[in-house]
This record gives C-alpha cells, structure tokens and sequence, in this order.
C-alpha cells in the first residue's frame, strides 16, 4: 500500500506558544497535500542554549504544549503526527529529548527518549554537552502502523548504525530521523549519513530538520529529506526556513531492496583478533 508521508522544516524559537502555532499550520498544509504521516524535527516546541531559559519553559509530559497540540492535531485531520522531540521534564529533575508518535484518534502510540548524547567539540569552537542537561533514553522504539513498521532515532543517533540495523532487523520499514543539526556538522555529514543508513538497511528514512539561525544563537543545517531503501532522495528542503517535503513511500520497495541485497540476511559472527599484540605474559610474536 502506497501512502503519502511527509517531513516538516521549523527554524523553532524559544517561545513555545509561537512554535506551536508553526507546527499547527505546517502539519495542517502537509495533511492538507495528502500526508498520512507527517513528522517535526528535533527540538520542535524550543531551541534552548540557556539553562535558565530551558528550565523556564519545561513542562512535564502531561501539561506540555507541544504534545497537547499534536494529539489534537492528529485527531483533527485524522493522521498520524510524529513530533520528532520535544524537552521534557522528568520527575527526578532531569530532562528528557523525547519524541512523540499519535495515531489518528489522537492517542499517543509511543515515546521514544534520544539514546545517543551530542558531546562534541567542533572546529569552529562550537561545543556540545547534552548530556549536562539531558538523560539519555535506554529503549529503542518500533510502531506497526497500518501501512509501515516505524523505527526511531534522533539526530546524533544516526552516526550509531547498529541502532538502525536491530530495528531493520526487526522488521522496520521506515526510520524516522528527526534532527536539529548543526551547520558544520550537516554540510559535512547529513546526507552522506542518511543515505548510508537507507542502504544498509534496505529502509526508507525520513528526517524532518531544524534550519537557519535561531534566536538562541545557534544554526542549523535543514535539508529535511525523504530517502528511498535504495539510497535514493526522493524529497529534500533547502537550508534555511521552513519547508515541507512529501514522497510516496511503498514498503513493497523495502521487501525488493532486501531481496536485491540480503546484507541483514547474510550477516555472520565473526571474533577479532589483532596482529601483533603481546599475548600475555610474554612478548610480541
């Protein structure tokens, strides 16, 4: 069964209301062209560099804005509305990256908490610690929908191609790759990664994007983009502002690309073993 799907492009502020009403009005134009599943980026209800900022606007899952107007916007246009992650605030004080899957009755189908932190230090001075703020998930997530089995990641989570493998592997055939990247990172790695991830696991990717500088200061790269499980881009955006980008998605494509290639199939155990190292005890050989 073929469906229409699509990937919405926010540039997300630090107000959460004036957010809300971007994704309100970008899902409704992608339900409106024909998306059954339409997905946000990372970050949808806030980019939020201050902590005090951040802290200022958390709510906890059950009073959160974004998750409320989602819910309510699935159940409006009766589709499934994936918010590709939203700041949570959890009970033991930390917080959560966590994305939101609704069905068409505006019932939340799952949840899915960033495994994979961003601590980095890039070459323009840029650094990153998201696990000073952020607790990191531990459970990957999978959801049979009536036209796809839907797998979850979360920006830095597609440089971990094993997360990607144990949901193929399991049956996925679309993964979801929701992201704010940065600039420096995306120019050099996005599209080179997602295509990589489609190939190796016979998938389609959809990965809705932040773009363009936002009021916190940072930039982020878009190019939100819909990938065939040939590696194929079927839908992409440009690099700044918002953007919506839809593609026919067919999981008959993703059976093809497993029969092509059958790397999942074929793969054995192997050990490792390394030249040279001094066996113990004794010295090199």
């Amino acid at each position: 069964m073929t469906v229409t799907i699509a990937a919405v492009q926010m540039c997300s502020g630090t107000d959460p209301v004036r957010n809300v009403e971007a994704m309100r009005r970008l899902v409704r134009e992608a339900a409106a062209k024909g998306a059954v599943y339409v997905q946000t980026p990372e970050m949808t209800g806030a980019l939020q560099r201050d902590r005090t900022g951040l802290k200022a606007i958390l709510r906890s899952e059950d009073d959160d804005l974004v998750v409320a107007a989602a819910a309510a916007l699935a159940r409006e246009l009766g589709i499934h509305v994936h918010v590709g992650s939203t700041a949570i605030a959890l009970s033991d004080g930390k917080v959560a990256n966590r994305g939101f899957l609704f069905g068409p009755d505006g019932e939340k189908v799952c949840s899915y908490d960033k495994i994979h932190m961003f601590d980095v230090d890039l070459d323009n001075g840029e650094s990153w610690r998201e696990s000073a703020v952020y607790s990191p998930g531990a459970v990957a997530r999978m959801a049979d929908l009536p036209f796809a089995k839907l797998g979850f990641a979360i920006c830095y989570d597609v440089r971990f191609p094993e997360l990607f493998k144990t949901q193929a592997q399991a049956g996925a055939e679309i993964i979801s790759v929701p992201a704010a990247f940065t600039r420096q990172t995306g120019e050099a790695h996005w599209e080179t990664l997602l295509r990589a991830r489609a190939i190796e696991n016979g998938v389609y990717i959809i990965a809705a994007a932040q773009a363009g500088v936002h009021e916190d200061g940072r930039e982020t790269f878009g190019h939100s983009m819909i990938i065939d499980p040939w590696g194929r881009v079927l839908a992409s955006a440009g690099g700044t502002g918002e953007a919506i980008v839809l593609a026919e998605v067919d999981p008959a494509a993703v059976k093809a690309a497993h029969d092509k290639i059958p790397n999942l199939r074929n793969g054995r155990a192997f050990t490792l073993d390394v030249a040279g190292e001094p066996a113990k005890g004794g010295v090199a050989a």
